[in-house]
């Protein structure tokens, strides 16, 4: 329950992302507001790492992951997110986006052997379908296939394949560690990208807009994934980002309280959806008892 519970917090706060996202777009390029929450995000970690004394020397297999999840996780999945959006609008953006937690089980299940129980995808599926009435708003998606769908679509298995491959760094090395070298390599290789890619770029921003990025890279990009990359180790890649899909709930509420944006009863119906398909991913089987109070299956050994 403590792990769901985390799991929950950190889906709240990338929900809320969303919300946070738009409201910086209208003050920083998007490349440059992904390479400056970067940098915040791997100041904070690796100081923290350094001041703890938690800094490791990285062996070949180490780096044999971080490279990846690097150009995967991090430079692969912000500039097809960014060049992505830039030519679809958002509600497609956020369909496209929700299939991830299907793909990740998916892949969990080729690459990890976990565990995909029909339960589990009866649960994403209830879920998914949930993500299209609150994204939609009940008016339908007139779909064509455009190049835009086809870099979100890209966008989306970068995020899975890099949850992958961070399940298998965090079996050899914490999540803390993971995460700083993994963000610092990241800060690293999109500073580059952004630089190039929007040149003009005026730093005469506010203190306001600053404190604002500076506070969302520390928590979204900084606690959270460390958070979040400590719990699927312990409960796996498939079930962890099944909250993924709360995500659109969490935006909708949001951007009802903070941007006043209007929430029908398509939306509510579908958010009930959401968090009904959650529940029956993650739900546990409850133990059975015999009548001297012994459980029957699974076994539980007195503490």
């Amino acid at each position: 329950m403590r792990t769901y519970l985390l799991l929950l917090f950190c889906a709240t706060l990338y929900g809320s992302n969303f919300v946070l996202g738009s409201l910086l777009l209208q003050e920083f390029p998007a490349m440059h507001l992904s390479a400056y929450r970067l940098a915040v995000s791997s100041v904070f970690l690796m100081g923290y790492l350094i001041l703890s004394k938690r800094m490791i020397r990285l062996t070949a297999r180490d780096v044999i992951y971080l490279i990846p999840i690097a150009l995967i996780g991090m430079l692969l999945h912000q500039v097809s997110f960014f060049t992505g959006l830039q030519t679809i609008d958002a509600t497609t953006t956020s369909l496209i986006l929700s299939l991830s937690p299907i793909f990740t089980a998916l892949l969990a299940r080729i690459f990890l052997r976990e565990s995909f129980p029909l339960r589990m995808a009866v649960g994403s599926l209830v879920a998914l379908i949930g993500v299209f009435f609150v994204v939609s708003q009940g008016k339908g998606l007139h779909l064509s296939l455009t190049t835009g769908m086809g870099i979100m679509f890209i966008c989306m298995l970068a995020f899975s394949g890099s949850t992958i491959l961070m399940r298998k760094l965090t079996e050899k090395m914490d999540a803390l560690r993971a995460t700083s070298y993994s963000t610092l390599l990241g800060c690293v290789l999109v500073f580059p990208v952004a630089v190039w890619q929007e040149a003009d770029e005026q730093s005469s921003h506010s203190l306001g807009w600053w404190i604002l990025l500076i506070s969302s890279a520390l928590l979204i990009q900084g606690l959270c994934a460390i958070i979040w990359n400590n719990q699927i180790r312990k409960v796996g890649a498939a079930k962890a980002t099944v909250f993924l899909n709360l995500q659109p709930f969490v935006a909708m509420v949001l951007g009802y309280l903070m941007l006043g944006n209007p929430v029908t009863f398509t939306q509510i119906g579908g958010s009930i959806l959401i968090v009904g398909g959650v529940v029956l991913s993650t739900l546990q089987k409850i133990p059975r008892y015999n009548s001297h109070n012994k459980a029957l299956s699974p076994t539980i050994e007195k503490e």
